[in-house]
C-alpha cells in the first residue's frame, strides 16, 4: 500500500488502485462491487490513516466518504430493492460525486480567499493618505404651498410699516394736572382721589381720568403744593392742599 499522503490507494480481491478511481468505475458499472472485499478495504483505510501522521482531516474524511458509499453500493446490489422507494446505486453513486465536487470547490473558494494579500502584511496603507474629495450638489425640493409662505414671510419684512393711532377719548396730564391744581385749592380737608375725576366719566375715558390724576398728583406733591395720605397698601389715596 502507498502511504502517501495525499493519495489513498488499495490493494484487495478484485481491485488495485486509487479509491476514487474504484469509486468512479463502480458508478459506471465497470467494475464488480461483488468481488469488492469491505473488510479488506477498511483495514486498509484504517492503516493509511495510522501511517500518514500528518494526513489533513478533511482529505481523511473524503476517503472515509467515498469507501461508506462503495459498502453502501455493494449492499444495494447485494440485498434487494424497491425502486419506488430506494434509488438505484448509478444515481447515488452520482450524488456522491456531485457532493464532492461541490465540497472541493468550496475548499479551493477558500483557499483562494486565505490566500489574498493581507493589509499589513503583503501591502501597507500610505503613509499619508490623501482621503476622498466629497462632492456636494443640492437639490431643493418645495410645493405650492412652501413657496407661497416663503413669498409672505419676505414681503411681511420688506413691507413699509403704517401705523395709525386710533382717536380715543383720553385726558392728558396736562389736563389733570390743572384740574387737580385748581380742585385742590378750594378744599380744606382731606379728599379722595376718586373725588377729583370728572362727574360722569365712563370706560376708557374713566381709566385714563384716574391714571392721569394719579400722575398729577405725583408731580404736585414733587412741587409741594399737595399732600399725599394713605392709610394701608391698596387703601384709599387721600390728597390735601400743602399749608
Amino acid at each position: 500500500m502507498d502511504t502517501a499522503p495525499e493519495t489513498l490507494k488499495i490493494d484487495i480481491d478484485g481491485w488495485e488502485g486509487p479509491l476514487d478511481l474504484l469509486l468512479a468505475l463502480a458508478r459506471n458499472q465497470k467494475v464488480d462491487l461483488r468481488q469488492i472485499s469491505i473488510l479488506q478495504l477498511v483495514e486498509q483505510y484504517l492503516g493509511y490513516v495510522n501511517a500518514a501522521r500528518e494526513l489533513r482531516l478533511e482529505l481523511a474524511a473524503d476517503y472515509l466518504v467515498m469507501a461508506a458509499w462503495l459498502a453502501y453500493l455493494k449492499s444495494a446490489l447485494l440485498l434487494p430493492r424497491n425502486p419506488e422507494e430506494t434509488p438505484s446505486p448509478e444515481e447515488l453513486a452520482l450524488r456522491l460525486q456531485l457532493r464532492l465536487e461541490r465540497l472541493n470547490a468550496m475548499r479551493e473558494a477558500g483557499a483562494r480567499l486565505v490566500a489574498r494579500d493581507r493589509m499589513g502584511r503583503d501591502v501597507f496603507p500610505r503613509g499619508a493618505p490623501e482621503g476622498l474629495r466629497v462632492v456636494r450638489k443640492g437639490r431643493y425640493e418645495a410645493e405650492i404651498y412652501d413657496l407661497i409662505a416663503a413669498y409672505g414671510r419676505i414681503s411681511a419684512r420688506t413691507r413699509p410699516v403704517l401705523h395709525v393711532v386710533a382717536q380715543r377719548d383720553v385726558m392728558t396730564l396736562e389736563e389733570a394736572i390743572e384740574r387737580v391744581a385748581a380742585l385742590i385749592g378750594t378744599r380744606i380737608e382731606w379728599s379722595t382721589l376718586h373725588s377729583f375725576l370728572p362727574e360722569g366719566a365712563r370706560g376708557t375715558y374713566a381709566k385714563s381720568a384716574l391714571a392721569s390724576s394719579f400722575v398729577a398728583a405725583l408731580e404736585l406733591a414733587r412741587q409741594g403744593r399737595v399732600e399725599i395720605r394713605q392709610q394701608s397698601a391698596f387703601a384709599p389715596l387721600y390728597l390735601k392742599a400743602s399749608a
